[in-house]
């Protein structure tokens, strides 16, 4: 695939051949960005896995300290009190059989969808709409829970997902590229302690394989994994 004239110009401060240290991936990330919109920044992590096994999947949710720069809109379904708990936390939209109506309809303008577990027995009849748009609420990602408060708060503050592809590789965005350094760098070092934290029992050999980073329509930048580790834990 030939790449455009501005990504050869951000490829040329990437070297492939090297690792670099995280402070300096992140540094060199905001370089590469340029396209005329704020760009995402994706974490990429190559795991040592068989996701085909049930003991070796890797999933989970992190709450990033400087949040994703994205707003995300939040669909919850609940009722009485737990409905007016999920609008306080604020919820761009509320409700049980009404909304799963306007989802059957073809309503689908959130990115997020939480349930109070007393109603998903009226959800469960949107799994085949949900399921494959990865917007299904499930217990191992915390969004089906009676905590609806910090559970809005949290995903609209920056709360992000992980899940391991058929590759063994994790797609994660941490950021944008109007995010300072250090936010960067933080969020980066807390999506890998997170990672490297699930990390299953059935694992074998190295778990964190490789690690890269890359802006919208960037260059990947590899990332030095002794380097974020030891970031991650201080």
């Amino acid at each position: 695939m030939a790449h455009g004239k501005r990504y050869q110009e951000a490829a040329k401060l990437v070297d492939r051949t090297q690792a670099y240290p995280i402070g300096e991936a992140v540094a060199i990330a905001k370089q590469t960005s340029n396209v005329k919109f704020d760009a995402s920044v994706e974490a990429h992590l190559r795991l040592g896995v068989d996701p085909r096994h049930a003991d070796q999947m890797v999933r989970g949710t992190v709450a990033l300290p400087h949040g994703t720069g994205k707003v995300v809109r939040v669909a919850v379904f609940a009722q009485g009190e737990k409905a007016q708990e999920a609008l306080a936390a604020g919820a761009d939209e509320v409700g049980a059989e009404d909304l799963v109506k306007k989802i059957e309809a073809g309503w689908l303008e959130f990115d997020v969808a939480l349930a109070a577990p007393d109603v998903m027995g009226q959800v469960g009849r949107l799994g085949r709409i949900l399921g494959r748009r990865g917007l299904m609420p499930n217990p191992k990602s915390g969004t089906i829970t009676f905590d609806l408060d910090r559970a809005v708060k949290e995903v609209k503050g920056g709360r992000v997902e992980f899940k391991v592809d058929k590759s063994a590789i994790i797609h994660v965005p941490f950021g944008k590229s109007s995010f300072e350094e250090q936010q960067l760098l933080e969020n980066l070092a807390t999506l890998v302690d997170a990672v490297n934290r699930a990390k299953p029992a059935g694992a074998k050999g190295q778990y964190l394989r490789t690690l890269s980073i890359a802006t919208t329509m960037g260059p990947g930048i590899r990332v030095d994994i002794a380097d974020a580790l030891a970031a991650a834990q201080a």
